[in-house]
């Protein structure tokens, strides 16, 4: 439905970040009293049925953020052995749609999967060994380590963390979802930086 785009980020009891959800499955949450609290503005008011005894309307407000009951296992996803499933979409989000070795901007069309140690060699298809490369650099490296290929890694391959990877896997992330999220980024992320860089770059 054209204007109910946008997502809304559900938490945990505990505040934990879980997952992005859209608003016929908030209201279904609403319903079924699995909302404990929510955060951040209202981005929705759903209007339903006519109630037959009041003759009145029923209306959910869908705030950005809300947080719901139940088992979340966010614990297992706190672990520092965790490690989210590694795609395309937010590996590209991770390096920030840029080239790490030829440092350009590009479209996701643009955009390749490129093993810093090649799959040829041993190398794993793991968040510590992929970056983000452009088709024509990732040519050229072939399967070449980059010593090898004399080409320069600009920033070193990270693991995101489960709130991270929320981060990475949103589209159009509200100013307060993303305050909500940073909360969760260890204070080490690359994240932050690249995020103040964007929030302060002059329109």
């Amino acid at each position: 439905m054209e204007g109910f785009q946008q997502l809304i980020l559900r938490t945990d009891l505990a505040g934990m970040p879980l997952e992005w959800v859209d608003y016929r499955d908030a209201v279904r949450l609403h319903f079924l009293n699995q909302i404990a609290y929510t955060c951040g503005k209202v981005i929705y008011h759903i209007h339903g049925g006519i109630n037959a005894q009041t003759n009145l309307q029923s209306c959910v407000d869908v705030n950005s953020i809300i947080a719901t009951q139940g088992n979340s296992r966010a614990l297992e996803k706190m672990r520092e052995d965790y490690q989210p499933p590694l795609n395309n979409h937010t590996l590209f989000q991770r390096d920030g749609h840029l080239c790490l070795y030829c440092g350009q901007h590009f479209p996701k069309r643009l955009l390749s999967r490129d093993h810093v140690r090649p799959l040829s060699q041993g190398g794993p298809d793991h968040w510590n060994n992929v970056v983000t490369a452009c088709l024509r650099c990732n040519n050229h490296k072939a399967g070449r380590t980059p010593e090898d290929a004399h080409m320069e890694l600009l920033a070193i391959p990270f693991i995101p963390t489960h709130a991270e990877y929320i981060y990475l896997q949103g589209h159009n992330v509200l100013a307060d979802q993303m305050e909500f999220l940073r909360a969760h980024f260890p204070r080490s992320s690359p994240l932050h930086t690249r995020l103040t860089q964007e929030q302060t770059i002059p329109l």
